[in-house]
């Protein structure tokens, strides 16, 4: 079986440790990750995102800086012409560790740490008139580093942290602009977990919890308003196909390419850069490439359904401003 790692220890003794569990020139893996344009604001980390259409939407963060103010800038991300727009800015506190999601053609964005606060605010973005407003506070306890997803028309935050780790969960209607309780996802309370949404089905995995990092796997079906546990992410089974698992994590990125969701980057001990395929039909993962930029934590992601992007993230105390795209069919050691 797969021990879990203490991460509070580890990451304080090696900061910028890097992990990768791949061979990058191992021609049996498929995928390739291009860089595209450099994102034009500051290099940060712990910013959020959210995708509508071929538009990414990067807002917040924290670029490392001495004087521990966090960002309130938002991008848009063109994954048709490559190019990158600064929008209106967010009105609300400056903050980082936020979590976003989009639902019906527009953006949601709330909770986190403003350096001295966790919040619980919560803001809507329509892009096609560039304006935030606020909506109803979420009403769980101010917290950071939550998970988030959008589906069937509702929105869904939970887990984080608030001093204490979390599990509960609440749905945002924006129709009414309110909120209901939800059942709580099973399993571990987590902070820093990861989602991805395929078929109007929510999934969420990863995190840390009292210093172990979360290897149980859940999915969500807005219809039934019912968590069901799923195979976990590490080796804990008998059976074979988890034999090379590796995934377990907090702070990974993850998007979604023609029904398949990819999950990369991260850190467990230290930074990581490998990445792997989920099939939600099977309920396996496939190891790919590693993500070829420097491994990091806390990036943010694109996706159109598509095409899939990390950017941005930290790697100690080092900020990024790159953006990568993976090509997920094939491998071209010669394609940068």
């Amino acid at each position: 079986m797969t021990q879990k790692n203490l991460f509070t220890f580890l990451i304080a003794l090696s900061p910028i440790i890097t992990v990768s569990c791949s061979d990058d020139d191992d021609e049996d893996l498929i995928g390739n990750w291009v860089r595209t344009s450099d994102f034009d604001g500051l290099a940060r980390g712990e910013a959020s995102s959210f995708s509508i259409g071929d538009k990414g939407y990067l807002v917040c963060g924290y670029d490392g800086s001495k004087s521990n103010t966090r960002l309130n800038d938002l991008w848009e991300y063109d994954m048709t012409t490559d190019a990158w727009t600064q929008k209106a800015s967010f009105p609300g506190t400056a903050r980082s560790n936020g979590t976003a999601f989009a639902t019906d053609n527009k953006g949601y964005f709330g909770t986190g740490y403003d350096g001295e606060n966790k919040l619980n605010d919560f803001w809507e973005y329509d892009p096609a008139t560039n304006n935030w407003t606020r909506k109803a506070d979420f009403p769980g306890s101010g917290r950071y580093d939550a998970v988030s997803f959008g589906v069937s028309g509702k929105g869904y935050i939970g887990a984080g942290y608030d001093g204490n780790y979390l599990k509960d969960f609440y749905s945002f209607n924006p129709a009414t602009d309110t909120w209901t309780q939800i059942v709580s996802i099973g399993g571990s309370k987590r902070q820093g977990a990861s989602s991805f949404v395929v078929d109007d089905i929510a999934y969420v995995c990863g995190g840390v919890n009292n210093g172990e990092y979360v290897d149980d796997f859940w999915k969500f079906d807005p219809a039934a308003g019912q968590w069901t546990q799923l195979r976990d992410i590490a080796n804990t089974s008998d059976e074979d196909y988890d034999d090379d698992y590796s995934i377990v994590r907090m702070n990974a990125s993850t998007f979604v390419i023609d029904g398949a969701a990819y999950l990369t980057c991260g850190e467990s001990g230290g930074v990581r850069s490998d990445t792997w395929k989920y099939y939600p039909s099977t309920d396996l993962w496939e190891q790919v490439h590693d993500f070829k930029g420097s491994a990091r934590t806390v990036a943010v992601s694109f996706s159109n359904g598509t095409r899939g992007y990390i950017a941005t993230g930290k790697s100690g105390t080092y900020r990024f401003d790159d953006i990568w795209e993976l090509h997920p069919y094939d491998y071209d050691p010669n394609d940068n």
